[in-house]
């Protein structure tokens, strides 16, 4: 099926969903890469597996692994956990894979063009030609319906509240690397159109040390209508604290598509998270343009985490914040079973976290 349709979500009156809405399941990609993860991507498996482990207590995950791979998956992964092989050049399944919308009844796939965050100017590593695909392929295993959308767009660059508004960061969208054919109206134009949102609100910088140039899903994300955990430091010395001053005062500033004011709450971020020596000396130069030397800091925080069907999937860093986070964020989301991740240096020595490795897909009814 997957028949590529010439009209647009918005048209059809399909929406993407928020996160926080009901899910039919989770998708994921195994790692293998040893120039963006450590080691040949030997520890960051093990992260992948406790996540897609923690998840799947909530809802379905299917894992998605190369030929090459698919064997050592499916012998890492638990059995109720699907496992399907499919090429690809990096993990990153929230960047690669498609935004799925939904009209109360069906649920169909938006595929957005795909760089590796920049192609050849700053882009994290070439070739990307079987991620471009990947979205393509997910539809076509789920059997519904996909849009091909006219930009280059990351899946983490963006968060919706499913009620008309999206949060996104000119760092990113506006990057002369993504789209530099397409003015700001034209972006707005095509997220409205792909993703049937009304308000578009525009925070000028993500976080620093982003190597994908400033996802709004290390910054902020909306945990219910109207609310939004943003991530937080305390320390005036922190190069970090005036851009999180910065985005603070452009929430504070905002409305909704609904004309309500959002309601936001600070999360503070870990302690720097640098490479060591070890760690900088054990990724390879492959294909890779980008390279990770030690004492690097990454863009680590706990915003970066994955919402499923009454969960919240958190990373954690062995840092003094990791049990203060867990308690605020479950103090937010009362209705929700808060699980820490303890894999989640491993996943940010990969320039991600559990937000960036997966992909949720919603139900076609899932308010």
């Amino acid at each position: 099926m997957s028949n590529l349709l010439k009209t647009t979500p918005r048209q059809d009156g399909f929406r993407m969903p928020a996160e926080y809405e009901r899910h039919d399941g989770c998708w994921m990609i195994w790692p293998e890469r040893p120039d963006t993860f450590r080691l040949a991507a030997r520890p960051a498996q093990l992260a992948f597996v406790e996540t897609a482990t923690a998840i799947s207590q909530f809802e379905p995950v299917t894992m998605c692994a190369s030929p090459t791979q698919y064997r050592l998956a499916r012998s890492k992964l638990p059995e109720h956990i699907r496992v399907v092989e499919m090429s690809n050049n990096d993990a990153w399944m929230r960047d690669t894979g498609p935004i799925f919308v939904n009209n109360g009844v069906e649920v169909r796939a938006v595929d957005w063009g795909f760089n590796a965050w920049g192609g050849l100017q700053g882009g994290l590593y070439f070739p990307w030609d079987l991620d471009e695909l990947v979205a393509q392929k997910v539809a076509e295993i789920e059997k519904v319906h996909r849009y091909k959308a006219p930009m280059i767009l990351e899946g983490g660059s963006i968060a919706v509240d499913g009620e008309g508004t999206l949060i996104t960061t000119r760092q990113c969208l506006l990057n002369p690397n993504r789209n530099p054919q397409l003015s700001q109206a034209q972006i707005e134009n095509h997220l409205q159109n792909y993703l049937g949102v009304e308000k578009i609100i525009w925070l000028e910088n993500g976080c620093l040390f982003d190597e994908t140039d400033g996802h709004i899903d290390d910054v902020c994300c909306f945990i219910k209508p109207g609310v939004v955990a943003l991530t937080w430091t305390d320390d005036h010395s922190d190069p970090q604290f005036e851009r999180m001053n910065e985005a603070l005062d452009t929430l504070q500033a905002s409305t909704n598509a609904r004309g309500r004011r959002l309601e936001i709450h600070k999360i503070h971020q870990p302690d720097p998270v640098c490479f060591t020596a070890q760690e900088s000396a054990t990724i390879e130069a492959v294909e890779s343009t980008y390279m990770r030397p030690e004492g690097m800091r990454m863009a680590a925080t706990y915003i970066n985490f994955y919402l499923a069907n009454g969960g919240a999937v958190v990373p954690l860093f062995n840092d003094p914040h990791d049990a203060p986070a867990l308690r605020s964020l479950q103090q937010l989301m009362p209705d929700r079973k808060v699980v820490g991740i303890s894999g989640g240096r491993e996943i940010i020595l990969g320039g991600g976290n559990v937000h960036c490795i997966t992909q949720q897909q919603p139900a076609p009814q899932s308010r």
